[in-house]
């Protein structure tokens, strides 16, 4: 079968503007040129001198597009693209463009349905009709907000023969763009967000390397809510193609636990990272969890065997691997800020090593519950200076989605302090440390431990040495970049 291409979608109110977005798309194999997102829509300036195929696209309000003027208009908008010799031509299932489909004898014609609503219950039916009008290619894009709405879009694939482009649309639909090949599609739509959930191309080939993403590639992926903003994708695709594995490993935005199972087992997924909100609830949809995942109470990973999903954690691992490089923990007075799952592995493990534990949480009744799980000790906030000689904040506070200073500098004083947050490398918390005089440990270094301990259970093999942080690194950096363009 063809391997699945790469659209980039390009917008612009002038032909300028569509022409040097069309010409900068250097990652697409074809460029999908949306006139109706033009002032006034002009389908030989938009197409002249291109360099690659394109789809002509001219989308009315009513499915999500900006053109609002009548369907004559419109008709004539793509009857110039078609006798310009536009590769493509994307019209709207129940529009009356018959004749575009008889003049093509459907070559080069997309038939595409929007529904903004969600997974219609008769979507077999849909695409059946949809195919029988000698269109050469079918899109079904729908509005889902679970994994499992993706579930009718696979039923309705043909991955041995694509003539389809099936779309979930929103943060839980991501994996259908990724995984193209497995959902039967001839091409996976990139660029800025025109539609819910749509990549960069960028993103798509270096974090998920998409064109080696194969129908049968063994499937992985983050489980959480929410979940795009995930290293993990970075670092374990990486891993995969350094090995030479045919495996994928997608971000997986599941409506709770329940939600993920149904996929799991639907799509025979053969592992799974677990991260917020989902590391405790996850342990009642597993069949059988590892006594360290036991004792923590908390799942961050996932090993499927034979349909059977077992739970283990490797936060505890990659928790002590800097620490332990750092200092000696035994006899270490330890502060934990939280109360949460991280905070439930970053106890467990510094209890297993002999250090003495303080839980410190806003709300006391967590930290006590917590400290009495692991036979710690629970105190009020904020921490008092003195009080510790391991400073851990296993909260998300400081972090690009919820910045802010967890302790205010007066609180702080010469010790080790570790920040489980990653994104930035560079927290408010460990720049008044440094300042302070304090040792610290960033969240990066024990994302990359605990996930190079994950490769290792689904694979048998270490990731190459470097190559998680280099990858992780890579992608904060990237995604640096593209935020400093907006």
């Amino acid at each position: 079968m063809p391997e699945p291409l790469l659209c980039q979608t390009v917008t612009g109110g002038t032909a300028d503007e569509i022409r040097r977005a069309r010409d900068a798309a250097l990652h697409a194999d074809l460029v999908e040129v949306r006139l109706d997102s033009m002032t006034r829509p002009d389908a030989a300036a938009a197409l002249a001198d291109r360099r690659r195929p394109v789809i002509a696209t001219c989308r009315p309000v009513r499915e999500g597009g900006w053109f609002g003027g009548s369907e004559e208009e419109r008709l004539r908008i793509l009857d110039e693209a078609d006798a310009l010799g536009a590769e493509f031509i994307d019209v709207e299932w129940g529009a009356r463009f018959e004749a575009i489909v008889r003049r093509r004898r459907g070559r080069g014609v997309i038939i595409s349905m929007h529904d903004f609503e969600g997974v219609p219950k008769d979507l077999v039916d849909r695409a059946a009709a949809m195919r029988s009008t000698g269109a050469e290619i079918v899109k079904i894009a729908v509005r889902v907000q679970a994994l499992s709405d993706l579930l009718p879009l696979a039923a309705v694939a043909r991955p041995a023969n694509p003539d389809a482009v099936l779309i979930g649309m929103g943060n839980a639909g991501v994996a259908s763009r990724v995984l193209a090949a497995r959902f039967g599609n001839r091409w996976t739509y990139a660029g800025d967000e025109v539609a819910p959930g749509q990549l960069p191309a960028a993103r798509l080939l270096q974090e998920f390397g998409f064109r080696r993403i194969r129908s049968d590639a063994a499937l992985y992926g983050v489980v959480g809510r929410p979940v795009l903003h995930s290293l993990s994708p970075a670092m374990h695709n990486a891993g995969f193609a350094a090995v030479g594995l045919n495996a994928a490993y997608v971000p997986l935005e599941a409506a709770d636990a329940a939600d993920f199972r149904r996929f799991a087992d639907a799509m025979g997924l053969r592992g799974a990272s677990v991260t917020a909100p989902f590391k405790v609830p996850i342990v009642s949809h597993l069949d059988e969890i590892s006594p360290i995942a036991a004792d923590v109470g908390a799942v961050n990973t996932i090993v499927i065997t034979d349909r059977r999903l077992t739970g283990t954690n490797t936060d505890v691992e990659g928790f002590l691997d800097p620490l332990a490089r750092r200092a000696t923990i035994r006899g270490l007075r330890a502060t934990v800020l939280g109360a949460g799952g991280a905070a439930r592995a970053v106890a467990a493990a510094l209890v297993l090593e002999g250090a003495t534990v303080t839980i410190v949480a806003r709300r006391v009744d967590e930290a006590r519950a917590l400290a009495a799980r692991f036979g710690a000790r629970a105190a009020a906030w904020p921490p008092q200076a003195g009080s510790w000689d391991l400073l851990v904040n296993a909260t998300t506070v400081g972090s690009t989605a919820n910045p802010g200073q967890i302790l205010a500098p007066a609180d702080l004083h010469a010790g080790l302090v570790y920040d489980l947050v990653y994104e930035p490398p560079q927290t408010p918390l460990l720049e008044a440390a440094q300042a302070a005089g304090c040792q610290t440990i960033g969240g990066l270094e024990m994302l990359v431990a605990q996930a190079e301990r994950q490769f290792e259970l689904w694979t048998g093999q270490r990731p190459p040495k470097d190559l998680f942080a280099d990858a992780a690194a890579q992608a904060l950096a990237a995604r640096k970049d593209r935020f400093s363009l907006v």
